[in-house]
């Protein structure tokens, strides 16, 4: 095989129609070939040895460029190439954004008896985001999540979650995040800085943001899409239920990851569909 190469959005979808070109260092063209619906390019011809460019082009992403040296096996392998969606290099434009829950996600992960992982997440929510014009870092985003819409895909385990041991959604219904500042970690990175209200304690917390682009909804709007993470430790909000099995091995994590998958809608409403 001659060329091999993998396309992938940054959030790892394929990208089923990227074009990879191949030029020497005269720039003339010795190879192109396309993706198939798994975003792999695989290409049968060997190369000759030599220095190489290699172009990856997709409708709607950023074209990337790198260099390839070719060895006397006559194969180039790529690995995996990430393409950059258009509008993805800066935040979204100015003005008030609506989250739509609809295709949003709220999730969590923490560790479960040492070996293994317990996936939930939260199933209603809501948020703004206000883009400031001309200083981005004066920008701010609002979020309110149900504590007791916890879903970890086990009813006993959802009970115990939102019990007084965890949540206690009774009496702290609400999950609260308000931002204080927006600074820049990077090209098309974000830190926002802000408070989380969980389990009657506000403390700060940091979230690790990127911008994976901007563009037309099929209802007639604007539409910008978001990941955002961070870490979580349970005892910083008093949670402090910590059942231990046995060789010490606590029987759920003391820490979370949290990712935030997010859709906002320009405008201060969603749309009726």
């Amino acid at each position: 095989m001659g060329l091999t190469a993998r396309i992938r959005t940054r959030d790892g979808w394929a990208v089923s129609h990227a074009v990879v070109t191949v030029t020497d260092t005269t720039g003339a063209q010795v190879l192109r070939a396309e993706a198939d619906t798994e975003g792999a390019v695989r290409h049968p011809d060997p190369l000759a040895p030599g220095a190489y460019t290699v172009i990856v082009t997709a409708v709607g992403y950023a074209p990337t460029a790198s260099s390839a040296i070719v060895t006397a096996s006559g194969r180039a392998e790529i690995g995996t190439v990430t393409l950059a969606r258009h509008g993805g290099s800066e935040l979204p434009p100015p003005g008030p954004w609506t989250i739509d829950p609809a295709h949003s996600s709220v999730a969590a992960v923490a560790q479960h008896l040492g070996i293994s992982s317990v996936h939930g997440r939260f199933t209603d929510f809501s948020g703004r985001i206000d883009i400031a014009a001309g200083d981005v870092t004066k920008s701010r985003v609002e979020a309110v999540i149900r504590a007791d819409s916890i879903n970890t895909g086990n009813g006993m385990r959802d009970g115990h979650l939102k019990s007084p041991d965890f949540l206690d959604v009774e009496k702290y219904p609400e999950i609260t995040y308000r931002s204080t500042g927006v600074s820049e970690a990077g090209p098309d990175r974000w830190t926002v800085h802000g408070e989380l209200g969980l389990h009657g304690v506000v403390r700060p917390v940091d979230l690790d943001l990127a911008h994976l682009g901007t563009g037309a909804d099929p209802w007639g709007g604007t539409r910008a899409a978001f990941r955002a993470t961070t870490q979580l430790r349970r005892e910083d909000f008093a949670m402090n239920y910590n059942q231990v099995v046995q060789a010490g091995i606590a029987a759920i994590g003391t820490t979370l990851r949290v990712q935030l998958d997010i859709q906002a809608v320009r405008g201060t409403s969603l749309p009726v569909v």
